[in-house]
């Protein structure tokens, strides 16, 4: 596994990558970073790359502070995506098998309806294609308002327990201490602008037809925050798509069964692309 930092628009972007041959890009839940891929980076299938970066003000746990001094005021998933459609220039990536978990798969449908052409395939992970209710909106405002007056840790000690799931709490406790570790380590100005960007997302339903790529769509199934169905939703409306539910996990799939979920991950590469 690597470690590496490059400049884009005279930003740093961290991001981890393991292996060698066509490449995938793994974008991270909120309010974490690239570092919860890292059971999959260890793992990675022969022929295939893995790529992990931190979405632009992320930063991971021992992440030097300079390397995150500054954070752009981005508000739009659109910026997000762009930012990431940047690094895969940077790489001279022209394509790539393209997804993430949760947020990362709202970025993923940003980066699909801005550039469609770069995706080789698609993984949705604990994601919907749906925008937030008035309610979910509601939610991310009272959200924003604890990051600003109480920081990060706040956040934190509001959204572990229905981040993971019920089997996770019982049979690995110590996993909440490594994802409260992940999310403090991000400065609140990130925490804020994702609320914002997350808040704002159009509702991508209708881009579901147009995928065209062979599409992976994963889901926990202890997921408190996205339910099976809303996978299920995905899977039916993408022509070339396979759902595989983890039992156990929770909304934090890839960290809370990374074995599982990295053989299917595998399986599907492996059988499709």
């Amino acid at each position: 596994m690597r470690e590496v930092t490059v400049e884009i628009d005279i930003e740093p972007v961290r991001y981890l990558e393991a292996g060698a041959g066509w490449p995938v890009l793994l974008i991270h839940a909120f309010p974490l970073s690239a570092d919860m891929w890292r059971p999959q980076l260890e793992l990675v299938p022969d022929g295939w790359r893995f790529i992990a970066p931190d979405l632009a003000g992320f930063r991971g746990p021992d992440t030097p502070l300079r390397a995150a001094a500054s954070v752009p005021p981005l508000r739009t998933l659109d910026d997000y995506a762009r930012r990431l459609g940047r690094l895969l220039d940077v790489l001279e990536l022209d394509r790539a098998v393209i997804g993430g978990i949760s947020m990362g798969g709202y970025v993923t449908f940003a980066m699909f309806r801005l550039q469609p052409e770069r995706f080789s395939g698609m993984v949705l992970a604990d994601t919907r294609a749906e925008p937030d209710t008035p309610d979910g909106r509601a939610g991310r405002a009272k959200m924003r308002d604890l990051v600003r007056e109480r920081g990060v840790a706040a956040v934190a000690d509001r959204m572990l327990p229905t981040l993971l799931g019920a089997s996770t709490k019982r049979e690995r406790p110590e996993l909440a201490d490594r994802v409260r570790r992940l999310i403090e380590a991000n400065p609140p100005e990130a925490i804020d602008c994702a609320l914002a960007a997350m808040m704002d997302r159009p509702d991508s339903t209708a881009d579901l037809a147009r995928i065209s790529c062979p599409v992976f769509v994963i889901a926990g199934e202890e997921d408190e925050l996205i339910p099976v169905a809303d996978s299920e939703r995905l899977q039916a409306a993408t022509s070339r798509s396979i759902l595989t539910v983890l039992p156990g996990a929770g909304h934090l799939s890839s960290l809370e069964r990374p074995a599982e979920f990295t053989t299917a991950l595998a399986d599907f590469l492996g059988a499709n692309l």
